[in-house]
């Protein structure tokens, strides 16, 4: 099959890429530079030139595939509502093209959109269409393109994770790095759910081969990860102390963060391995925390140290911001320190 693939040469896209052409698929890789397209090609991938921020792009990259995988998402927190709604529009775009054929476009959203609101993990067949999260929108863009007769799937991620990233546990590492200490909230007994990055790209290329319209598949190797352990696996590495914190001395201390530490984000994927006969095989989430390289020199090596210094200026505004919030919008903040370029790699649960 043909594929064409967003976020070709991101964390989890580039899995994909990998699998899908150890599957024997053709696959189109999207990118917008020529160092991106070099590495598509170097991978044996075609490469398809577009941005997100340019819709009609990727409605050129469906047009000569069979099937389109949407990976593909701007993390930039200052912006993140923003970015959902963009992600509607970027869903749209292959959709025009996919409409009224049988072509499959599988679409990414987290497992928070299955939460079903009783206090039990998220399910494949549960979607909160008032989810309070920004990412709603990208389900809400899928289920327009499904009515509109786009055979459509979604893959919803958990906290996706190796040795060099782990989702919002990444800005939650260099958080404690700022900070001197890895803190959690009271007992830190709320869980993240997680999946292997690995297990995850292998997700993908399942869900593509049942090609199920309206079909939802959670990404969930562990159910639920507790906070204190992670905070724990994270200190040990560090060389900095854990340290448990009240609800309220975590609002000052996490900031914009505080919402995430203290949310307990468990999904089930108990639907999905049924349907897909999928058994994630890769490390746990506190196996790869155990294993990462903690060092400066580690941070370097895998671009970090921009991350890292990016992060900082994220940190810097919000002090001098000093006002309570829940979203921090570094938009309205000055931009001369370059603060609208934060980014960091996360599933937002």
């Amino acid at each position: 099959m043909r594929v064409f693939l967003t976020g070709a040469t991101g964390f989890i896209g580039s899995r994909v890429l990998r699998e899908l052409l150890a599957a024997g698929h053709e696959v189109i890789g999207l990118t917008r530079s020529e160092s991106g397209a070099k590495e598509l090609a170097g991978a044996g991938a075609s490469v398809h030139l577009g941005t997100l921020e340019d819709p009609e792009s990727l409605a050129k990259g469906a047009e000569n595939a069979e099937a389109v995988i949407h990976t593909a998402f701007d993390h930039e927190f200052s912006n993140f509502a923003a970015n959902c709604e963009k992600d509607r529009r970027v869903i749209a775009a292959p959709g025009s093209v996919l409409r009224g054929s049988d072509r499959p476009l599988l679409i990414t959203s987290g497992v928070g959109m299955g939460d079903p609101g009783n206090g039990k993990p998220a399910r494949e067949d549960v979607f909160d269409a008032h989810h309070f999260n920004p990412r709603i929108a990208s389900e809400l863009a899928g289920r327009e393109q499904l009515a509109a007769g786009v055979n459509l799937g979604v893959v919803r991620l958990p906290q996706v994770h190796d040795t060099v990233k782990q989702g919002l546990i990444s800005p939650y590492i260099e958080m404690a790095r700022e900070k001197g200490v890895v803190a959690y909230v009271d007992r830190g007994a709320n869980r993240w759910a997680a999946g292997h990055v690995d297990d995850v790209a292998k997700l993908y290329v399942l869900a593509l081969g049942r090609a199920e319209p309206g079909a939802r598949y959670h990404a969930v190797a562990e159910e639920g990860v507790a906070a204190r352990d992670i905070a724990e696996t994270v200190a040990t590495g560090l060389g900095l102390p854990a340290v448990s914190l009240s609800e309220e001395e975590a609002k000052a201390h996490f900031d914009w963060f505080a919402m995430f530490a203290a949310a307990d984000l468990t999904a089930s994927s108990s639907l999905t391995r049924q349907k897909l006969g999928w058994q994630p095989v890769g490390p746990s989430l506190l196996q790869d925390l155990k294993d990462m390289d903690y060092s400066d020199q580690a941070g370097l090596k895998s671009g970090g140290s921009g991350r890292r210094s990016r992060f900082r200026r994220v940190l810097r505004a919000n002090e001098l911001a000093r006002q309570p919030r829940e979203f921090i919008d570094l938009g309205k903040l000055q931009d001369d320190q370059g603060l609208k370029e934060a980014n960091c790699s996360c599933s937002i649960g």
